[in-house]
């Protein structure tokens, strides 16, 4: 038999569970707050300095793991204020002078916010760090380009590599965007009319470190959850792209492809079948994409029908928060670690790329430059494939008779384009020949030797 749950309203209101995770950011708000009370006149130099030597030795408790939780009072912000009166008396009651929940709340989650981006900003740094450095290991690797999964034409792995790595560019530039929303202080929007006391929220949020200055209006201030939904947005962007690497390492590991090797502490063995090594770090990332996406969903649906100002609704923001960080966190780090021990398989990308009809384009290109309008040069290439493939051959088993019977255009000089001339050719910036990717690496590099 299952249990049935007891409905007990107490327990279902409780956020402690998960919100305890707010702790040291309660506190620091705390600190500030008494300070400003004491600015303000609330409290005496005497009560400020004895609020913060009790909120002092709370913070030393939660960092030593001795900090009395008590669930029965609810939340983080209940617990701390409990614990501050245990310690210095009636006085730990009136650091709540001024302020409600709902601002103190705001004010936690921004702050949680604001260094889960710089460890988000962090994570991407090292994992792009390790795609670049794999680059510049394979700039002389070839091997061929893909599109709809199919051999399209030949590039360089290490072209491919920086493709990733540009995706994490962007990625870093949408946290710190964001960061600037972020960085807004509620606190002193009281309930949600702002607070009747003489608080300077100017020097409350340089006190802070927000350096966007406190909120304009304080209604938006404690109902706002735009800025977790924007971190959730770009962090289910930068799974995304997390999760598009994952997929190539699993389908390059197989033995169909055979393109590279996953070191042992990213993948596994089966337990029935001994010949097997799973890709299971690339599956896990590609997986826990769906789960960071899921909070975001949530999120916007909590969000999207709620009136102003602050709703209970909102005690549900955090929960999908916190485990969308620590997905990121872990599946960037993971994602880093993989990367750094793959073992490209050269000599398999490279036959891959010499078989079959990757100099197709290369071949229309050849004509167009001969004065051919690129549509004919197209159908010809595309008859010349198709008769070599009704033949059960490969363009590199074609003769110069074969060429011309197709277009008096190709000359003998056609049977000289190689995958190496056709990587070559591509020295556009951005292209895949070898001097424009060595230049990419070293900008790659310089860009986060800036950061």
């Amino acid at each position: 038999m299952t249990s049935t749950p007891n409905g007990d309203p107490a327990s279902y209101f409780a956020s402690l569970a998960f919100d305890r995770r707010l702790a040291e950011y309660d506190v620091r708000g705390s600190v500030a707050w008494a300070r400003a009370l004491g600015a303000a006149g609330v409290l005496s130099t005497d009560e400020v300095e004895q609020v913060t030597k009790g909120l002092a030795q709370i913070s030393g408790e939660l960092e030593e793991g001795r900090f009395p939780f008590r669930p029965e009072l609810e939340d983080i912000h209940f617990n701390v204020e409990s614990r501050l009166t245990e310690l210095i008396g009636p006085l730990g009651g009136k650091l709540h002078t001024g302020r409600s929940r709902n601002d103190q709340v705001a004010l936690d989650v921004r702050l949680f916010v604001k260094d889960a981006i710089d460890g988000v900003i962090e994570g991407l740094a090292a994992y792009r760090r390790a795609l670049v450095d794999q680059a510049a290991g394979h700039i002389g690797t070839l091997m061929p380009g893909y599109t709809h999964l199919q051999r399209a034409q030949p590039i360089l792995l290490a072209h491919h590599l920086l493709a990733h790595e540009e995706a994490a560019v962007r990625d870093a530039a949408r946290f710190r965007d964001a960061l600037v929303r972020v960085d807004v202080m509620p606190l002193g929007s009281a309930a949600l009319a702002g607070t009747a006391y003489p608080i300077d929220r100017e020097a409350l949020a340089r006190d802070l470190g927000f350096a966007e200055g406190p909120s304009r209006n304080s209604i938006d201030a404690v109902s706002d959850r735009d800025f977790i939904v924007e971190f959730e947005a770009a962090a289910a962007l930068a799974m995304v792209h997390l999760s598009r690497l994952a997929e190539e390492v699993v389908v390059w590991s197989s033995e169909e492809f055979g393109f590279v090797e996953v070191s042992t502490d990213y993948a596994s063995g089966s337990s029935i079948m001994p010949q097997k090594r799973n890709p299971d770090a690339a599956e896990l990332v590609r997986g826990k994409t769906g789960r960071v996406h899921g909070h975001l969903v949530a999120m916007l649906t909590t969000l999207k029908a709620l009136p102003l100002a602050y709703n209970r609704d909102l005690q549900e923001d955090k929960e999908g928060l916190f485990d969308t960080v620590d997905t990121l966190h872990l599946s960037l780090g993971v994602t880093a670690g993989m990367v750094r021990g793959l073992t490209f398989r050269v000599g398999r990308m490279l036959d891959a790329s010499t078989d079959g009809f990757l100099l197709a384009t290369e071949l229309a290109d050849y004509l167009a430059k001969k004065g051919a309008p690129f549509r004919e040069a197209h159908g010809a290439v595309r008859k010349l494939v198709d008769d070599a493939i009704s033949a059960e051959r490969t363009l590199s088993d074609l003769t110069i008779d074969d060429y011309q019977r197709v277009s008096p255009l190709f000359e003998p000089d056609v049977l000289e384009i190689t995958v190496e001339s056709a990587v070559e050719a591509r020295g556009v910036p951005g292209g895949t020949s070898r001097n424009r990717v060595r230049g990419a690496v070293e900008e790659a590099r310089t860009r986060l030797n800036l950061e």
